[in-house]
């Protein structure tokens, strides 16, 4: 079931809140916890309910590896390493079953000239985000941080439907402690910061991704089919899917955390404002937040971090990049966007060392615009890895954007000549509008968690100062954006993140 969808809106979401705050007088007991574990099952199985026994097993399976790590932790520390060894084996191997399992065995075929079926398995939903969820737990447990052992706790902290789809990828002891303090009042400022946070992620999903969205579908398809670009659709494609993905991502993390704090629960932000970055470290503190914490804390660490010198350290980031690419997808593709972040998070590390050893760490502010726009275009070329079917299509629109294709029309002002594989669906240069006006979207206005938690905010041209109040006026506000995207939802779409 997708979030941008009128089920959702006006049915499931309206039924699980209602049967949800009738449940105030047993707020005492498990029932509320109860109901919301079978609402967020059944809004699993709406998409394929063959897949919820999976769901339901790897609950099952974690939470007693959970039990049985935290039984031995104090008494026989290195049997507990291996049953979170062995845990966590597991869970990667269920991961790796359903996501890698053609990828490897078309690489085999390809390396080898063998002649191996691909066995086209269908990958569960959600499968990468909950797995990630579960193995943060065995870790937590195993560090000792985990103190609640609640069976129906846990597993509502898995299958919680705002987040259960794609993320943010949230830790056991930060969720948890809130189930105890439900929210049952519809007067609350909960509620009301929840509706506004939906409404906004609603209205980048509807409004703003899904119209640049064919503007890069047209393109990339047509490098897929290995059509000519122009250097001027290269460009458009590229920036458009940048905007497309932002917003799109974005949005879906937006209505996660809105729909949780409808129930009182607050999940962490998994964006601020990342096309501002000045840096490609600094956007990785901002992109998908959640994600690079998670490969910070229990992969990066894991690996040494920076405790055995500067080389290490290097090798330790990219490595963990190159994990996180693979996490994304079973395609090269994502292998090598993974490595190439790697590398440039590698470089920024080196040229950030040089600065502080020269004494040259303070920057003017014209250095520091240079620097972010010089991060958007790194991180906008990266997309195009992202996003492109294969090798061959990435380095066919690598070559478009920078001029060696063989298309013509170039940087001609004719449509048609311009942007010949848009010619039919906008003969105008709406493409161009709708990204200089996304652009100026990002750089220029608040985050979403700046705007609701009041800060100002960091590295816009404009000191915005304005925040979120419980009012009539912002409640107005939130109401026409969701009213605005609801008369535009005439075919919900998919959220991008749902195929990883």
């Amino acid at each position: 079931m997708l979030f941008n969808s009128y089920e959702f809106i006006f049915l499931f979401l309206p039924v699980v809140l209602l049967v949800f705050f009738r449940l105030e007088r047993f707020r005492h007991t498990s029932l509320p916890t109860l109901w919301l574990v079978l609402a967020s099952l059944a809004f699993y199985a709406y998409w394929r309910s063959a897949y919820v026994g999976l769901l339901i097993g790897s609950i099952v399976f974690n939470y007693v590896s959970g039990l049985a790590i935290a039984r031995d932790v104090a008494l026989q520390r290195r049997r507990a390493r291996w049953l979170l060894l062995v845990a966590i084996a597991a869970d990667v191997a269920l991961l790796g079953y359903f996501k890698y399992t053609d990828f490897l065995i078309g690489t085999v075929n390809a390396i080898a000239d063998t002649a191996f079926p691909l066995q086209h398995v269908v990958l569960p939903l959600a499968i990468s985000f909950f797995t990630f969820n579960q193995i943060a737990f065995l870790v937590d447990v195993y560090e000792g941080h985990v103190h609640e052992h609640g069976f129906l706790n846990y597993a509502l902290f898995i299958v919680l439907f705002p987040h259960l789809i794609a993320g943010p990828i949230v830790h056991h002891r930060d969720i948890i402690p809130q189930f105890r303090h439900f929210n049952f009042s519809w007067s609350s400022t909960q509620v009301s910061m929840g509706l506004m946070v939906f409404s906004v992620g609603l209205f980048k999903k509807v409004v703003l991704a899904d119209t640049v969205a064919p503007y890069a579908d047209a393109i990339f398809d047509a490098a897929g089919r290995f059509e000519e670009l122009t250097p001027a659709e290269a460009w458009v494609g590229a920036l458009a899917y940048a905007m497309q993905l932002y917003f799109d991502f974005s949005g879906y993390s937006d209505m996660a955390v809105g729909g949780a704090l409808l129930f009182g629960v607050r999940f962490p932000w998994n964006f601020d404002a990342p096309y501002k970055a000045a840096n490609i470290i600094d956007f990785w503190r901002r992109w998908h937040i959640s994600l690079s914490l998670f490969l910070r804390d229990y992969v990066y660490i894991r690996l040494g971090g920076n405790r055995r010198g500067a080389l290490r350290r290097s090798w330790n980031i990219w490595l963990t990049m190159l994990i996180g690419g693979l996490w994304h997808g079973a395609n090269w593709t994502f292998v090598l966007w993974g490595g190439l972040h790697g590398v440039y998070v590698v470089i920024n590390h080196v040229w950030r060392d040089w600065r502080y050893r020269t004494g040259a760490e303070s920057v003017s502010d014209l250095e520091r615009a240079a620097a972010a726009i010089l991060t958007f275009l790194a991180v906008t070329a990266g997309w195009v890895l992202f996003r492109s079917e294969n090798l061959s299509a990435a380095a066919s629109f690598y070559r478009a954007m920078i001029g060696l294709g063989d298309a013509a029309g170039g940087w001609t002002l004719e449509p048609r000549s311009l942007l010949p594989h848009l010619a039919q669906e906008s003969q105008t240069f709406e493409p161009f509008a709708w990204i200089a006006a996304l652009l100026a979207v990002c750089w220029l206005f608040p985050s979403l968690k700046e705007f609701m938690e009041g800060g100002q905010s960091r590295g816009a041209i404009m000191p915005w100062r304005v925040s979120w109040r419980p009012s009539r006026r912002w409640a107005l506000g939130s109401g026409v954006l969701a009213w605005i995207a609801i008369m535009l939802l005439t075919r919900p779409t998919e959220f991008l993140y749902y195929q990883f």
